[in-house]
């Protein structure tokens, strides 16, 4: 059943993935504001928060087909402009994605039969269209993002640095960034491109290395997901290790406040070492940590462990979780 969103009542808490790519009747669960997702390479913890970010970003047919758009393009290369003639390759290539969680039960499906094409939606009820005669208007809600492993694209950087601008937190972002590199004066987006200014002269973010703008990404999106979801493939992406805790401190803070719920994957045992440090640092209990693994019969399975199993197993025992 579908609720009004509030404060921590549009949290995502448990989802079903009934069918999406490496994933058949597949349960994770225990999931709180900030969720760290863990496990080998290759194992499905991208696959996992695609599959979230379908269920609480499908509010209708349209927000549905971008999403899965989304998640296509994402795969494939950064930068990608979404086409709307693109839309029937993208269902056609996802096929079938089926998933219930505690906030949606949403399904999509391809079905072919006679020589008819059609696509099937599940949302508050069935909505049946053919193939030659989808016609969708795209539709992204701000407040639901997806960082990939690539980076943001210029585009997506500006959408972002909006909502500072429109809150007024331009030098509160500004602070955040001298943490990050002293030798920066400020941040603009000038035109369409972001700059820092540096020893007097405003330069492309690009010259500053991938870790600046990865860093100024998550903290904008985390402001632009106000009471929505923010999901981050591969946080450490770019992000020297020295970082690691000032970057969580941000999250941990910034999410509270702006009542965001974030999920982001790691394959970093010293992020998840950073994770945990700055989670009792801050007492914030309000983590999760999951890590993918698979069992005997090569089925995917989940540990999931809150904050105090966080704490006693990384830093009071020193394990590695496995």
């Amino acid at each position: 059943m579908d609720k009004t969103p509030g404060m921590n009542e549009h949290f995502l808490t448990d989802i079903e993935i009934k069918q999406f790519k490496c994933f058949t009747d597949f349960k994770a669960s225990g999931f709180k504001r900030v969720n760290l997702l863990g496990g080998k390479n290759n194992i499905g913890k991208t696959a996992l928060m695609e599959a979230m970010f379908i269920n609480v970003h499908s509010i209708n047919v349209n927000t549905m087909i971008t999403a899965i758009g989304i998640i296509k393009f994402k795969r494939e290369k950064a930068n990608l402009i979404y086409q709307k003639n693109d839309v029937n390759k993208n269902l056609d290539a996802t096929k079938r994605y089926s998933s219930v969680s505690n906030l949606n039960t949403r399904e999509f499906y391809l079905y072919e039969e006679d020589a008819q094409k059609q696509y099937h939606f599940v949302i508050n009820g069935v909505t049946k269209i053919n193939a030659r005669d989808l016609s969708i208007i795209t539709k992204l809600i701000d407040n639901i993002r997806f960082i990939d492993s690539f980076g943001s694209s210029d585009k997506n950087f500006v959408k972002v640095y909006q909502k500072i601008q429109q809150l007024d937190k331009e030098e509160e972002l500004n602070n955040y960034i001298r943490e990050f590199d002293d030798s920066i004066a400020t941040f603009k987006v000038i035109g369409d491109k972001p700059q820092c200014k540096s020893k007097g002269e405003y330069r492309d973010i690009t010259e500053f290395g991938d870790g600046l703008k990865s860093y100024i990404t998550l903290i904008c999106a985390l402001y632009a997901c106000e009471n929505g979801y923010l999901f981050i493939d591969e946080i450490d992406n770019g992000i020297y290790y020295e970082h690691f805790d000032r970057l969580w401190e941000i999250i941990l803070t910034l999410s509270k406040q702006t009542n965001c719920q974030v999920f982001a994957t790691t394959h970093s045992k010293e992020m998840l070492e950073s994770f945990a440090r700055v989670a009792k640092k801050l007492d914030e209990q309000d983590i999760s940590y999951t890590l993918l693994v698979k069992n005997k019969k090569q089925e995917l399975k989940t540990i999931s462990l809150e904050y105090k199993d966080i704490i006693d197993s990384v830093i009071n025992q020193g394990h590695e979780v496995r």
